[in-house]
């Protein structure tokens, strides 16, 4: 069961978005997909056509009861208008314990929003009633979180106030911003709130250059082009060789306004301590508290 599933995902992931046209109903399509059965408790009696019977019920009732909601609507396919896809497949371990798998794929962001494995005990038609009512309310709750935002996050930039310019970024130097870079991707994406998106395919001078900082904001269109929401642009200040620095703007990637901005004041720590700071300065403005303008 958990084989296929995979494989499902992986696939629906890759699958572009149909796009509603104009004028139609503003309720989001929703595919579901009837879900699969395993029976390995090895009971000797052969209930296929009962567990057949049931299965078909649950996929009713799910199926009714999402399109019960207002907010959603059923499509027959990704192709053909559902923004979220809804898999799953139930297992029979022994004669009182079922298992059931359920993943919600967000199509156009190509994320999984839900993927759960669930429990529940018996095997007649009440229990299995009781498991669709459960199952439909986490699958609601899940095509409700709102959709990720998607970010540009750039290479951290160094602002060296210490030594004479030179060309060029020291190796160490570099190692270290693409550490703060990986952490502070990696806390915003693991949040759920962010979709990052590949930024490697920016042929601009200015990124290549890690000079974003002094563009006047040209980051903004250039994470437009690259399809993300917003961009984020963050620099490490060495003030000396135990002091430093960290800052970030975030832009809106179709006006180019700044949403949000953050400096973490004087900190101590040799450069190895970069990434912890820039991460706690990222996920205090932009998860843990309201970002500010």
């Amino acid at each position: 069961m958990r084989r296929s599933l995979l494989v499902s995902l992986a696939f629906l992931l890759l699958v572009p978005a149909a796009r509603a046209p104009a004028g139609a109903d503003a309720s989001v399509g929703v595919a579901v997909d009837d879900f699969s059965y395993t029976d390995t408790s090895g009971e000797p009696a052969n209930q296929t056509a009962v567990h057949e019977k049931r299965l078909a019920a649950f996929m009713v009732a799910l199926r009714r009861d999402i399109a019960a909601d207002p907010r959603y609507r059923l499509a027959p396919s990704v192709q053909e208008g559902a923004a979220f896809k809804v898999i799953g497949g139930i297992q029979k371990t022994s004669t009182l314990v079922q298992w059931a798998k359920i993943a919600v794929i967000d199509v156009g962001a190509k994320k999984v929003v839900m993927d759960k494995l669930y429990t529940f005990r018996g095997d007649n038609d009440e229990a299995w009633e009781r498991a669709e009512a459960f199952v439909v309310r986490e699958v609601l709750a899940a095509l409700a979180a709102p959709a990720p935002v998607a970010l540009a996050v750039f290479d951290f930039e160094l602002d060296d106030n210490t030594a004479a310019p030179v060309s060029g970024l020291a190796a160490a130097d570099v190692s270290y911003l693409d550490e703060v870079t990986t952490g502070v991707r990696d806390a915003l994406g693991q949040s759920g709130r962010y979709r990052i998106v590949d930024v490697s395919g920016a042929r601009d001078d200015v990124v290549s250059s890690r000079a974003l900082r002094d563009c006047g904001g040209c980051d903004a269109a250039i994470a437009g082009k690259l399809g993300a929401d917003q961009s984020l642009v963050g620099v490490v200040r060495r003030v000396s060789r135990t002091e430093y620095t960290v800052g970030f703007q975030l832009r809106d990637a179709r006006s180019g306004a700044v949403m949000s901005r953050g400096d973490s004041g004087l900190r101590m720590g040799a450069d190895y301590s970069w990434k912890r700071g820039a991460v706690r300065l990222v996920s205090d403005r932009l998860l843990d508290g309201v970002a500010q303008p």
